[in-house]
């Protein structure tokens, strides 16, 4: 609600009250004269005048209202603003959090989405309980306490329940590992908001000491959020120069999008260790056909030497690596004045299918498109306009969060689609470290086109390393199925895998498939289990 409207709505009830009040006075006076109210009833021409004050007094009144119609309707159109609006709210103590907050803010602006920014004391279970969307920047201080303008939220709206049931939510978590409660303000503010029915966006995201690698992640999430994906990095990637090996069309006939198995080699000289969970960052570039073309628009060479990063670069170099402006706003000017407007190309992330003594680092990609039709902007470069043999910008960032749990407990892997990439990375890991008890559910399209890695599982399974193979093709039959359906089917071996400790890992659609498994396992178990599994790091996610 509004501030004009929070003063209008106790100003109305409050007069209201006034009147009825004076209404019953008048009601219980009249009761009490049984006879003629006064001894000299007044004349006609009196009783006219008072009706006349009367009428004039009821006219003001109606004028004031009449007046308070526009201030109540730009309260209300302020109102429904705001509840739309995706609420950016920030717990800060040294002002790095409130920081990072405004470039949230500014993020999704240039997205096109409205924003509401606030800092985190600024808020009720009210005000929550009305927003759609809210993400928030939380960071830690001491051992595991709030911030301290964030104190009283904690003790006065994070102490009683909400209704949260509407909310869709993140949070960012800063802290720093050295301290044995790293995040922990934003994983009791997580809980509290799970744990009141709000429904998370995305896992929790922590960043250690600054880390910009998770600060990207975070950033990687708004661009799905906002619906654009060419956000521009608040912090480039410092990559290293990988060469692509191999790259095969796993499905073609396929009804979906073409899928691409890629391996790419590390510089030459050089041992990169990653784990099962671990992210790679890719640096993309425009096909050369888009650069050219671009080019010859402006009738530049491409050979035009400009700085860019402090480098003197030619220019169809650094066309590749940026977003290629509207021809009619750069028309005039020389080559530097373009160099200096563009902006660099933002990192795309992929899931890690292999592990180092694979000898190379395997990645499963569907080629995206554009609405446009032209290929998206990591898929494009890596499935169509890379050669083999090229190289590739490539940085690998540590995804500790989806590492994998202890040999000797069960795991049960749930994905679809490229999903299958990490939890392929998953099994090799679990396979290499002798555990035998893992239980895959994964769901695609068709299994004649669609059964990636179908090889590696049924050998997986053949041998023993696999202890349960469940797939799902949804639309080799009338009625659609999905990953989460062969789970809701499975729930008595689900409690009995649960029971003995295995953990879940989650990986794939953001969009259906990880809300739906969420939603069996919280049929199956109970939220308090769920809950508990969440906070003990037994149920993991990576979905995008």
């Amino acid at each position: 609600m509004t501030p004009a409207a929070s003063r209008f709505r106790p100003a109305l009830l409050g007069n209201a009250f006034a009147l009825l009040l004076l209404l019953i006075l008048a009601i219980w006076l009249q009761r009490l004269n049984g006879g003629d109210w006064w001894l000299a009833p007044p004349t006609g021409s009196r009783w006219s005048a008072a009706a006349a004050t009367l009428t004039a007094y009821l006219g003001f009144c109606g004028w004031l209202l009449w007046r308070s119609r526009p201030a109540r309707s730009a309260a209300a159109s302020a109102d429904a603003a705001e509840r739309e609006a995706t609420l950016v709210a920030y717990a800060s103590q040294t002002g790095y959090a409130q920081q990072l907050a405004g470039r949230t803010a500014a993020a999704l602006r240039e997205a096109g989405l409205p924003v509401v920014l606030r800092a985190i004391d600024c808020l009720d279970s009210a005000a929550l309980a009305n927003a759609h969307t809210a993400l928030f920047v939380a960071s830690t201080t001491g051992e595991g306490d709030p911030p301290d303008h964030a104190i009283g939220f904690v003790r006065t709206v994070m102490a009683k329940p909400a209704a949260l049931q509407a909310l869709r939510y993140a949070v960012l978590a800063l802290g720093d590992r050295q301290y044995d409660a790293f995040c922990g303000f934003g994983h009791q503010l997580d809980s509290w908001l799970r744990q009141h029915g709000a429904q998370p966006l995305f896992d929790i995201v922590e960043v250690d000491n600054a880390d910009e690698s998770a600060l990207r992640h975070w950033q990687h999430h708004l661009g799905l959020l906002g619906g654009s994906t060419e956000l521009p990095d608040w912090s480039p990637p410092q990559y290293q120069r990988w060469t692509l090996s191999r790259r095969e069309h796993i499905n073609p006939g396929s009804a979906g999008d073409a899928v691409f198995h890629l391996e790419l080699r590390p510089p030459k000289g050089e041992t990169i260790a990653w784990s099962a969970g671990d992210i790679a960052e890719i640096g993309p570039r425009n096909g050369p056909h888009a650069v050219q073309a671009w080019l010859a628009a402006l009738g530049l060479p491409a050979t035009a030497r400009v700085t860019w990063a402090a480098r003197s670069e030619t220019l169809q170099d650094v066309l590749a690596l940026c977003h290629l402006p509207a021809v009619d706003q750069l028309r005039g000017l020389d080559t530097q004045a373009i160099a200096d407007r563009l902006t660099p190309l933002p990192h795309r992330e992929y899931s890690i299918a292999s592990l180092p003594a694979d000898g190379a680092l395997h990645l499963l990609l569907r080629r995206m498109h554009r609405p446009d039709g032209t290929p998206g902007l990591g898929s494009g470069w890596l499935c169509e306009h890379a050669e083999i043999g090229c190289t590739i910008a490539l940085r690998i960032r540590s995804n500790t969060n989806f590492h994998p749990p202890a040999p000797q407990r069960p795991l049960i892997l749930i994905g679809n689609g490229t999903g299958i990439a990490g939890l392929r990375a998953h099994l090799k890991a679990r396979i290499a470290a002798g555990a035998r008890r893992n239980w895959l559910l994964f769901g695609e399209r068709n299994a004649q086109h669609d059964g990636f890695y179908r090889g590696d599982l049924l050998q997986w399974r053949a041998e023993g390393h696999l202890e349960r193979l469940d797939l799902a093709f949804s639309r080799d039959q009338p009625q659609r199925r999905y990953a989460q359906h062969l789970l809701a089917e499975s729930t008595v071996a689900l409690r009995s895998w649960v029971d003995a400790g295995a953990a879940i890992y989650v990986c794939g659609s953001l969009q259906g498939m990880a809300p739906g498994v969420d939603a069996v396992l919280r049929d199956a178990l109970g939220d308090e289990q769920v809950e508990q599994m969440l906070a003990d790091g037994r149920y993991r996610r990576d979905v995008y």
